[in-house]
Parts: C-alpha cells; sequence; structure tokens
C-alpha cells in the first residue's frame, strides 16, 4: 500500500468505489480547470480538458502506478489534454475574466484587471511548450520535479526550458510597454 491518500482512492475506484472518486474530482477539479484554462485561455475548452481528463483518468486507473503521485498522472494527462486541443484550435481570442471582490476599490480593481489582462495576452503569446511551463511553475506552484514528471522530460529540461520561456514572457511584457 502507499502513503498517498491519492494513491489510494484510486486503487477505492478500482474497486467500484464511486465516492473515491467523487473525492478525487472535488480535489482536482478546479486546479485541473485553472491549469487548463490558463494554458488554453478559452473556458469552454478548458471545461472540455478538465471534463477529458477525469474521463481518462477513470478509464485507465488500471495503468495509474500507486507508487508514483497522483498529482503527477493526472496533470499530465491534463496538460496532454490542453496541448491536444491548442494545437488543434488555434483559440486567441480573449474572454473576459471573473474576478472575486476583494473590497479594493474601483482604481485599484482596475489597474489589477488590466495588469492581468496584460500578463495573460503576454502569456497567450508565448509558444504554447513556454506557455504550459510558465503556468506549472508560476500558476499552478508545480515543483520542478513534478514538472518533469508531467511533461516526461528530465528536470534539467525543465528547468532550462523554464528558464527560456521566462525570457520570452519577459520580453513579450517589454515590447508591450510593462517594465
Amino acid at each position: 500500500m502507499t502513503d498517498d491518500p491519492d494513491a489510494a482512492l484510486v486503487i477505492e475506484c478500482r474497486a467500484g468505489d464511486r465516492r473515491a472518486f467523487d473525492r478525487l474530482l472535488a480535489r482536482y477539479e478546479r486546479p485541473i480547470f485553472n491549469a487548463a484554462y490558463r494554458i488554453l485561455h478559452h473556458r469552454e475548452d478548458a471545461t472540455d480538458v478538465t471534463q477529458t481528463t477525469f474521463l481518462r483518468a477513470y478509464e485507465h486507473f488500471d495503468r495509474f502506478d500507486p507508487g508514483q503521485r497522483f498529482f503527477s498522472w493526472i496533470y499530465r494527462i491534463a496538460v496532454n489534454e490542453a496541448l491536444d486541443v491548442s494545437n488543434g484550435r488555434r483559440r486567441t481570442e480573449a474572454v473576459p475574466e471573473e474576478f472575486a471582490s476583494d473590497g479594493a476599490g474601483p482604481e485599484r480593481t482596475a489597474q489589477a484587471d488590466q495588469l492581468d489582462a496584460g500578463l495573460q495576452d503576454a502569456l497567450m503569446a508565448l509558444p504554447v511548450d513556454y506557455r504550459t511551463l510558465v503556468v506549472l511553475k508560476h500558476v499552478q506552484d508545480c515543483s520542478y520535479d513534478d514538472i518533469a514528471v508531467i511533461l516526461d522530460c528530465p528536470v534539467k529540461t525543465v528547468k532550462s526550458r523554464l528558464f527560456t520561456a521566462r525570457q520570452a514572457l519577459r520580453q513579450v511584457l517589454l515590447d508591450r510597454g510593462y517594465s
């Protein structure tokens, strides 16, 4: 058996426990949607990717190795699905972001919205591979090891590509007048 509670839930799912799947869904649905949305910047596509990710995970629980982290396994599925959608449909139109009220005044909220929109636009200007790395590291707060597992490449490659992605993002922001 494993110390990972998620792996234990997968084992319960394999045994037919529907509630175990519901717990995994509750734990990971929002983070997977957020990652997909940041990669695709299209709400409906991110919703589709989230649903497809859980469907694929459910269909392939027998392939999950309880010795690895469930988080990395399901994120790999989600990233692959998002990349497939991104490569299949070149969506670039902006979708208005819904922001929760944080009590800040309208001027401050407008500035934050403008900065977020500018950052999201700059992120969307990056090639999808770079965008994926930035989202996994800086939005989803994944470790280098987790990213390496998710993208199925060595940690050194992740670090090198992430460095290049950050430089590209920096250049896009500078070109657009952000300092």
